[in-house]
């Protein structure tokens, strides 16, 4: 009779364990969802900012740089020189080009805490002085998350040959 009545408090005691044990895995689950789905958020903000960036390029517009680039931006161009975000956004405004296509593909994106890597395949194809063009640079950008969001604090641009 002991061993029944002991038998019976020890199931007891295991059922009612099991929804505590399960109730923590599902908080845990529930984190970790949310985790996931927070990090997907954030590699479809940096792919959009991506293609936002040719976009502002293919119109001359300065003002989606004055939003997403850090003050402290610095950046290499494809000819090698170094500029900080008021040049860039100088020689964005001034710049002769005109684009009939500009594309970026190829988007890869690394995040790491507070601190994104992208790169990219940007194609381009247009006039320049009234001359075609029709280049492919790999691109790549530093993001960093703060309380403006997400804010590029440096680029380099290289130009792909042929």
């Amino acid at each position: 009779m002991i061993t029944r009545y002991f038998l019976l408090v020890l199931a007891l005691l295991c059922v009612s364990a099991i929804p505590a044990n399960a109730q923590a895995k599902s908080a845990a689950q529930q984190q970790a969802e949310a985790d996931a789905a927070t990090a997907e958020e954030n590699h479809q903000e940096l792919i959009n900012l991506e293609k936002e960036t040719v976009h502002a390029l293919m119109l001359n517009n300065t003002t989606f740089f004055k939003r997403v680039y850090g003050e402290d931006f610095v950046g290499t161009t494809s000819t090698g020189r170094v500029i900080n975000k008021a040049t860039y956004m100088d020689s964005i405004a001034s710049s002769t080009n005109k684009y009939t296509v500009f594309i970026a593909s190829d988007i890869q994106v690394r995040i790491f805490q507070e601190t994104a890597v992208v790169s990219s395949l940007w194609t381009a194809r247009g006039t320049q002085d009234g001359r075609p063009f029709d280049r492919q640079y790999r691109v790549t950008h530093v993001y960093i998350y703060g309380q403006r969001g997400w804010q590029a604090v440096s680029s380099q641009e290289t130009l792909l040959v042929g």
